[in-house]
């Protein structure tokens, strides 16, 4: 493998690391650490416009072809928190307060 230059790797906005953002086959951003890691799980190689593509090492290309190197997702070794996703009650259903009137009730615009 070539040496890699720096013109690409910026630090992550939450830990500070070196990161470099590629494109996987899906067209979606994927940020993978900067420096090639033999235990990566991830296949990252330019393509002839110079946009850093990737790809999943899978049981069906589980080597790395042509130009490609090794990398490991940045989301994977981020050390800053992660924020929480999903309902904050824990999934819990919401309680409701009341009952909604309905036309029958005698409720009118």
């Amino acid at each position: 493998m070539p040496p890699l230059s720096d013109h690409d790797v910026i630090p992550c906005p939450t830990c500070g690391a070196r990161i470099r953002w590629t494109v996987t086959a899906a067209g979606k951003g994927l940020a993978v650490n900067a420096d090639p890691d033999p235990a990566g799980n991830t296949a990252v190689y330019a393509d002839v416009t110079g946009r850093l593509r990737s790809r999943g090492l899978t049981k069906e290309r589980p080597t790395l072809e042509h130009a490609e190197w090794r990398a490991v997702p940045h989301i994977a070794t981020c050390t800053a928190p992660r924020p929480r996703t999903g309902r904050s009650n824990g999934g819990a259903a919401r309680q409701r307060a009341g009952v909604r009137p309905v036309r029958w009730q005698g409720w009118q615009r």
